[in-house]
């Protein structure tokens, strides 16, 4: 953002800086294209030539005495010889050491004396200092940082942009009004999306689409094509496929809105409003950013969690964010919508997105106490000014979203659309059917119809639609289309709460083919196996949930009022019951707090309540010896 700063009245003096450092330093400009050359020249001459760093004394930054420097050369010299064999250069070992890095640590193999007089120099460190080994070396760091800033950065005056970001983030990141705010911007986003912009550009494009597929049916009608070669052209091509492709529009609109929040700095914003809330489910606000990729494409919010520092967070984030409704999902919901609650599409736009999320919140819950426990690393990010969006990256965002969903619309899609088609127009003996009940289709969806038959979606058309939903979600639209012919017979077969429950079981169900692979390639195929496993079972039960509530809406209200005091009661017993486990656990042994004064008020060398749980931990320290160890 060199831009920013030479606006601003400051400066970098690059020379002065590259000595300081011993590294090449380029300035560069990434929304204007300035200095990208450079730097690209710069790198691959590093790589070429393979020219290490220029070494810099870091500790002639230590404002107090040389303490740092004198600890640091006292272990180079008594670590020399052990880091040349090991590989590792001695400036950076004796700088880890100095840390307490246990893994250079081993990696020098030194002796008892050795780490004896390794313990010796450090002590002197901490007790010259004043500080534990780390805060002093970070001292001395952050020392030199600010040596190297007050000898090249000239600051730049406050301008107009941060003083206007500051005045924005008092209303959009503020205690009380952030959350708030953020439900409404994307209120608003997927009302404009749905019902206004996207919707009608998507009803063009179908008029669009729907006179294309009037004109080739009468042309091959005119040219007396055979009638079967006719049905898969329009049955299968054009009704499939362009179902699928009306809907272009709609993903088009959506992530213009998209991109301008995000270019604009908000989303840095909603990383750290969103930082607190995620704590309290074991993340930190890091896993914010490949849940917000997630709700593009699960493929690369999954690598976008590469990025992520703990092998916690990182499995963790993996495995909740296929629960974020990513945008192949769209036709589903505006199908449905557009079907059964074209009066009130936005707001269960709305609910389906920000359902995902709760159910996230609570699988995530959920692993936090069985596979996941421990905290998440802290968080720590820089908030930019906002600004006006670039509408060259705008564009790109825009293109890349549209030829990818052309390229599966007719890649994947249409490979899917002819094989429905086939298996829904020909029986196994490879006849043309007249009523596609009977054909090939029909009877392999039967089989596993049932499994959907508690949700109220046991039809086998909905059942085929869902397995082709693997492959490409979009795909759930165009099989629909193919089987049903018209909304009107989709309508017929579903009732509204049906089709609710339908929608958020495709929210939930298992991600696509491609997810899948990218998770398995992240993970390993046994965590891809319990992700397609995991998310078909909390599919399912949450589209049961919804049926049971809608079913009991519609119930007489003495029996509503029956269901609803059951499910209070099963809640409350299950409540107690876990409280009284937990007060059993803890009265069993001072690991659970039951003996006077914790665990240091056992007698025995082995805590009664940790044998109890089948483990064996030695009895905690005493106060003489903690101080001792500190000291």
């Amino acid at each position: 953002m060199m831009d920013e700063v030479e606006g601003n009245g400051g400066t970098i003096r690059v020379n002065e800086m590259e000595q300081l450092l011993g590294v090449p330093v380029v300035p560069i400009s990434a929304s204007k294209n300035e200095g990208i050359g450079e730097l690209v020249d710069h790198a691959l001459h590093v790589a070429r030539y393979q020219e290490p760093p220029v070494c810099q004394d870091f500790c002639a930054a230590d404002a107090h005495g040389g303490a740092v420097h004198r600890c640091l050369h006292g272990i180079m010299a008594l670590v020399g010889d052990h880091a040349e064999r090991a590989g590792i250069p001695v400036r950076f070992a004796a700088s880890k050491l100095a840390e307490g890095d246990a893994l250079v640590l081993e990696k020098l193999a030194l002796d008892d004396n050795e780490r004896q007089m390794l313990g010796h120099i450090v002590r002197q460190l901490e007790e010259e200092r004043g500080l534990d080994r780390a805060a002093a070396i970070a001292d001395m760091r952050f020392a030199f940082i600010g040596k190297v800033c007050d000898e090249c950065v000239v600051r730049p005056r406050e301008s107009r942009e941060h003083a206007r970001s500051m005045a924005l983030d008092r209303l959009l990141t503020g205690t009380f009004t952030a959350i708030p705010a953020f439900v409404a911007i994307m209120a608003l986003v997927f009302w404009l999306t749905f019902n206004v912009v996207g919707a009608w550009l998507s009803e063009m494009l179908d008029a669009g689409i729907g006179w294309l597929t009037d004109v080739v049916a009468n042309a091959l009608a005119a040219a007396q094509v055979n009638e079967v070669l006719q049905s898969l052209v329009i049955d299968g091509v054009f009704n499939g496929v362009g179902s699928v492709v009306g809907f272009l529009p709609t993903i088009v609109t959506l992530f213009f809105f998209l991109s301008l929040l995000e270019d604009s700095g908000y989303m840095a914003r909603v990383a750290f409003v969103m930082d607190k809330l995620l704590r309290k489910i074991g993340l930190s606000g890091r896993s914010i950013v490949p849940m917000l990729v997630g709700f593009g494409c699960t493929v690369p919010a999954v690598m976008a969690a590469r990025t992520l520092p703990s092998e916690r967070d990182r499995k963790m984030t993996i495995m909740l964010t296929p629960f974020m409704s990513c945008s192949a999902k769209l036709p589903i919901y505006a199908f449905f919508t557009a079907a059964f609650f074209p009066a009130t599409g936005a707001v269960v736009m709305v609910g389906l997105y920000f359902g995902g999320i709760a159910v996230g919140v609570l699988a995530a819950l959920a692993l936090r106490r069985s596979l996941f426990s421990g905290e998440a690393v802290p968080f720590v990010m820089e908030l930019p000014n906002y600004r006006m969006p670039s509408a060259r990256n705008v564009g790109q965002l825009l293109w890349e979203k549209a030829k990818d969903f052309l390229e599966r619309a007719f890649t994947i899609i249409f490979l899917a659309t002819i094989v429905i088609w086939f298996l829904q127009t020909f029986d196994f003996g490879l006849n043309v059917v007249a009523d596609s009940a009977d054909s090939m289709l029909a009877v392999a969806a039967g089989w596993i119809s049932p499994v959907f038959a508690p949700l109220g979606f046991d039809d086998w058309r909905i059942s085929t639609a869902l397995v082709t939903g693997v492959m490409a979600k979009e795909s759930v639209v165009s099989t629909l289309s193919i089987l049903f012919g018209s909304t009107a017979s989709l309508v017929a077969a579903l009732t509204p709460l049906a089709a609710l429950g339908l929608l958020v079981f495709c929210l939930l169900y298992t991600p696509c083919v491609a997810a899948i692979a990218s998770v398995r390639r992240e993970l390993g195929g046994r965590w891809a196996l319990a992700m397609v496993f995991g998310q078909f079972a909390v599919a399912w039960l949450a589209a049961l949930a919804v049926r049971g509530a809608g079913l009991a809406m519609e119930l007489p209200a003495g029996e509503a009022w029956s269901v609803a005091v059951g499910a209070a009661v099963a809640v409350a017993v299950a409540l107690v019951l876990r409280r009284m486990a937990r007060r059993r656990r803890a009265g069993a042994g001072g690991c659970g707090g039951g003996c006077a004064g914790g665990c240091a008020g056992c007698s025995a060398t082995t805590c009664a309540g940790c044998a109890q749980e089948g483990e064996s931990r030695p009895k905690p320290p005493d106060a003489e010896t903690l101080a001792e160890s500190r000291r």
